[in-house]
């Protein structure tokens, strides 16, 4: 199983991310990564081994951002080397994150769906940030259209974290047979696979199916199908 965090709000997303995900170390993981949306993209960083590693290969280069997503990952498909470590993004415009704890059983077949897509991984997850761009082209851009109109392709286990260079101040969640947990604080949105990771930012928790979570000056607004 797979450990996710995610954030949008006014804080800077870096260190609340790192924090959740040392909360999650006891779940066992082999590499740990975090995307940060600055305004203009997506800046992430992702590496094998433990969040220490993680933490002193950001080191003094902070990734600037309000909204993100966190990582820790152990490996079902492809390897754990530097390359595997997976916050996966649509390579072919570097414009979606996505996090993603389960399985995506048919990621073969939807490989071959996707075959102009360049991809850069074994990982099953790697599917689903190229599933969505191909859903966006599609239909117009909208994030959160683009997200449910994916997962209806995908058989398997989900419980997803998702920005785009494109949207900023935007986080859509995904939950279908595994745990995620929101939480709401002032003008901010915490997401987790285990309520342990955000618990010390907020005590209102939420659950839902598929949902978008956008920054607001005054409080966490939501959107909801």
């Amino acid at each position: 199983m797979c450990g996710i965090v995610g954030y949008v709000g006014q804080r800077q997303a870096l260190g609340i991310l790192l924090d959740g995900l040392s909360r999650l170390e006891y779940r066992g993981y082999d590499s740990a990564g975090v995307v940060v949306q600055n305004g203009h993209g997506l800046v992430s960083a992702k590496i094998p081994g433990k969040i220490a590693a993680l933490r002193a290969h950001i080191g003094d280069r902070p990734l600037i951002g309000e909204s993100g997503l966190g990582h820790t990952r152990w490996a079902t498909h492809g390897g754990v080397d530097r390359g595997e470590p997976r916050i996966p993004t649509s390579r072919a415009t570097a414009r979606i994150g996505v996090v993603h704890n389960g399985i995506v059983e048919n990621h073969a077949e939807l490989r071959g769906q996707l075959g102009s897509h360049c991809f850069t991984s074994a990982t099953d997850t790697e599917v689903i940030p190229h599933l969505i761009e191909q859903e966006q082209r599609k239909n117009g851009g909208s994030l959160l259209h683009a997200v449910g109109e994916a997962i209806k392709r995908i058989r398997g286990s989900l419980a997803l974290g998702v920005i785009s260079a494109d949207h900023p101040g935007l986080l859509v969640a995904v939950r279908i047979n595994c745990p995620l947990v929101i939480g709401l604080g002032e003008g901010e949105t915490f997401l987790a696979s285990d309520i342990s990771a955000i618990l010390p930012y907020c005590r209102k928790i939420v659950r839902w199916r598929r949902t978008s979570w956008r920054r607001s000056r005054t409080r966490g607004s939501r959107s909801s199908t």
